[in-house]
């Protein structure tokens, strides 16, 4: 305990690192404001009273979990990230289809930069649609026949000036995303998500303390099933953590009076090199079919569509795991590419033994890969669609999207990547850091 004490001393003690954290912190407080500021026009007590009496046992529910509560606010940043990120993706599918976006990758700096500035453009459109959405879905809102929007404010000028209002929130999340990332500590997009998902954690505490007391729920069971869900995401955590080593063995080459190589060292292939990225991604899918859905309230055929992406549908499940596994593959081949790395090996003079350098080798590690990642795939989507069967059992929705495989995931997997930044401060300013090995206990 001591030992941990001295760490988050040492944190504050290092000026770069304290401005970086209170940045962070400063940065994330607005965003948690943000989610509360209802917008103009709106009758928010009539708001508050169709959220109570609305189930959260849908898509949109997942929704306001992953903005903190913002969208049934109906707050300035209710479209939350979301929209960035699907402009990132379809940037990142483009890159592996369209050769105009391949090449962009392959220009270094100059086409990350064109790729930044293209994925803005796309997260403005994306936000309007989403917004123009939302205005629909407000207006179509009542209470006992009394209209959220009042019938006065009802018209184009508040249709324009909510969507402005809302894409700019979601530009205004975007810009700050980027600067946690520059100038703060942890990566600002995921932290954005992350601090919405923990604002939640109350209101599902209180919604299931509230069924007990009512008699609806035994604590025992309640108990049991929530040790099960936590005992089931710890052990995926676990097992995403692993690693396959692949020897890598340096010949001796003399230079001079000097000797270099002759030594084996290791590649680390994690069965999870993608990390908790697919699940945000393939979240951020999921959720455009029901905001073209929103569009159209008065079409029962589509509304009836839209049925089959409640987050409880077997339907929905099957895709959205489908969509994990997709974007598991799809994030490691980016992060992780076996060519460079055969490429790299073999400047260096080392091979793997038995393997000859060049394609072989790359096709040996491709095909390693490719093994270990299929059961980080799985694993990931099974934890992910945990909460639809949790849901069955009973549970509340809110609590069971919080202690579903998607929220904690995204929890442990943000918090490890932020400690492991803090760690990496600490550690090159010779302090000691979380573990007295130097390393975090996850990531080893």
């Amino acid at each position: 305990m001591a030992s941990f004490t001295d760490t988050f001393r040492n944190i504050f003690k290092i000026h770069e690192l304290r401005q970086r954290i209170l940045y962070t912190l400063a940065l994330l407080i607005i965003v948690r404001i943000g989610a509360h500021v209802t917008l103009p026009g709106i009758d928010s007590a009539l708001l508050s009273e169709s959220m109570r009496n609305q189930t959260t046992n849908n898509l949109f529910g997942l929704y306001d979990l992953f903005v903190g509560g913002a969208f049934s606010n109906a707050a300035i940043f209710a479209l939350g990230i979301m929209p960035y990120i699907s402009s990132s993706i379809i940037l990142q599918l483009m890159g592996a289809v369209v050769p105009y976006f391949q090449k962009l990758q392959q220009e270094g700096e100059e086409g990350r930069k064109k790729i930044t500035q293209l994925t803005r453009y796309g997260t403005v459109l994306i936000s309007a649609l989403q917004a123009w959405g939302v205005t629909v879905r407000l207006l179509n809102i009542n209470v006992q026949g009394a209209p959220v929007v009042p019938a006065p404010v009802q018209g184009f000028l508040w249709i324009a000036s909510t969507v402005i209002i809302l894409t700019a929130g979601t530009i205004f999340m975007m810009w700050m995303g980027e600067q946690i990332t520059e100038k703060g500590i942890g990566n600002g997009i995921s932290l954005i998500i992350f601090i919405g998902i923990i604002d939640r954690f109350p209101y599902a505490i209180l919604d299931e303390v509230g069924l007990m007391s009512d008699g609806l729920r035994s604590p025992i069971v309640e108990i049991v099933i929530v040790t099960l869900m936590v005992f089931i995401i710890a052990g995926v955590v676990l097992v995403t953590q692993g690693t396959r080593r692949i020897p890598v063995q340096y010949a001796k080459r003399v230079v001079g009076r000097k000797v270099y190589g002759g030594v084996t060292q290791y590649i680390p292939l994690r069965v999870n090199t993608a990390g908790v990225m697919p699940i945000i991604f393939a979240q951020a899918i999921m959720f455009i079919p029901n905001t073209v859905l929103s569009f159209f309230p008065d079409n029962e055929f589509l509304q009836g569509v839209s049925g089959y992406f409640v987050y409880t549908s077997p339907v929905y499940s099957f895709i959205y795991a489908l969509m994990i596994i997709f974007f598991t593959y799809f994030y490691t081949a980016i992060a992780f590419n076996p060519k460079d790395v055969a490429d790299n090996m073999k400047k260096q003079g080392g091979f793997i033994p038995g393997i000859r350098p060049g394609k072989q080798t790359s096709d040996f590690i491709d095909n390693i890969l490719t093994k270990i990642t299929l059961p980080g795939s799985v694993f990931l989507a099974i934890v992910a669609i945990l909460p639809a069967f949790v849901s069955a059992w009973g549970i509340s929705s809110r609590f069971a999207q919080f202690f579903g495989g998607t929220s904690l995931l995204i929890i442990v997997g943000v918090a490890l990547d932020t400690l492991q930044q803090i760690e990496s401060h600490l550690l090159m300013r010779h302090y000691d850091g979380f573990m007295k090995s130097g390393k975090l206990r996850g990531r080893r």
